[in-house]
């Protein structure tokens, strides 16, 4: 799934240019080359199918020259995970019914890849096998109340655990007690399962949008489909696939993951991952002097010279006709930012 804006990462990340075709790490490669690269470890690179606002084809097929048109879907208009997600679903089981499928963010950042795949081949082998709709949970490290909660069965021994439920983001309290309880995990939003239960699931829980489109199972595949899907696809209601499957089924399995992750939702976690000097500052392409700072992220374009003194807890972006310096302690407040900022 490549079609969010992250607006978070403004101005960085731009509804013309989002986070996921960038190189926010500075690694050379851009997340979704990374995550492009990560998936084809274990399925083949032509089994691979890019999820995108149609304004970003572009940018997918250069930065992705692998890929074919025909593993671009592309989205007229953005309608959260769940639309996205039953067309795909469809779309691989009329070519093969008895597919296993990964949904996964172009996103995130895992460090053990060889983890990830075994996680991952874990996973395909129990879906193969079961009726079941799986995720994988990540372990909580500490009482985060920006990512949502998976519940998980206390008394299942097996490494594979039966869900309870979907906890919302919770206050820092609960996140608190969710971490002391030991059966929560993180909501990474990596999804396994087979189509056959994907697929029944949305004819159960969602049937008008699983009947808007079965109406294309004709043209899935065909020269037909992108007029099918331009049609129709605006139709489809606005939802994520927590909401619109995963919280109101009951076959809903979690593998606690064994790999380093991050979802590098803000400035905060892509601080978080990447190294630091003595004073906990991270610095991306900047050239820096700093004095009396700590704890600071800065980015900047084309290793400009960048000084700073007395700054604690920033968020310093220099990005072509933007500068941002912004308390690290408020960056959940970015997107509403960002909002203001389109409008000058």
């Amino acid at each position: 799934m490549a079609g969010g804006v992250g607006s978070r990462f403004w101005p960085v990340s731009t509804s013309d240019f989002p986070k996921q075709f960038h190189d926010m790490l500075g690694s050379g490669d851009t997340l979704i080359q990374k995550t492009f690269s990560r998936l084809s470890k274990l399925i083949p690179s032509e089994n691979i199918l890019i999820l995108t606002n149609e304004r970003y084809n572009h940018l997918v097929l250069e930065q992705l020259p692998m890929v074919k048109q025909e593993q671009v879907l592309l989205e007229p208009a953005m309608r959260n995970t769940a639309p996205c997600i039953l067309y795909a679903s469809l779309k691989i089981q009329k070519q093969n019914p008895n597919a296993v499928m990964v949904v996964a963010p172009s996103d995130h950042w895992i460090e053990d890849e060889d983890e990830f795949s075994r996680n991952l081949q874990q996973c395909f082998d129990f879906c193969q096998k079961e009726n079941a709709l799986m995720t994988l949970g990540i372990q909580p490290t500490f009482p985060n109340t920006g990512f949502g909660y998976i519940e998980f069965d206390n008394s299942d021994i097996n490494p594979i655990k039966k869900v309870n439920q979907f906890r919302e983001k919770p206050d820092y309290e609960t996140a608190k007690a969710f971490l002391e309880a030991g059966n929560f995990l993180w909501n990474g939003g990596i999804f396994i399962w087979s189509v056959k239960s994907i697929t029944e699931a949305f004819s159960t829980f969602q049937p008008q949008m699983n009947g808007l489109f079965r109406q294309g199972i004709e043209s899935y595949n065909t020269d037909t489909e992108k007029q099918f899907i331009q049609t129709n696809y605006e139709k489809a209601e606005n939802i994520s696939i927590d909401y619109a499957v995963m919280e109101k089924a009951k076959n809903v399995y979690v593998l606690p993951a064994t790999f380093d992750w991050n979802d590098l939702g803000t400035w905060g976690s892509l601080h978080d991952k990447l190294d630091k000097d003595d004073n906990n500052n991270t610095v991306v392409n900047a050239t820096v002097i700093l004095e009396n700072a700590s704890n600071n992220i800065i980015r900047s374009e084309a290793k400009k010279l960048v000084v700073i003194d007395g700054l604690d807890d920033y968020i310093i972006v220099d990005n072509e006709n933007v500068l941002m310096i912004y308390p690290k302690s408020k960056e959940q407040d970015i997107k509403r930012i960002t909002a203001i900022a389109n409008k000058l």
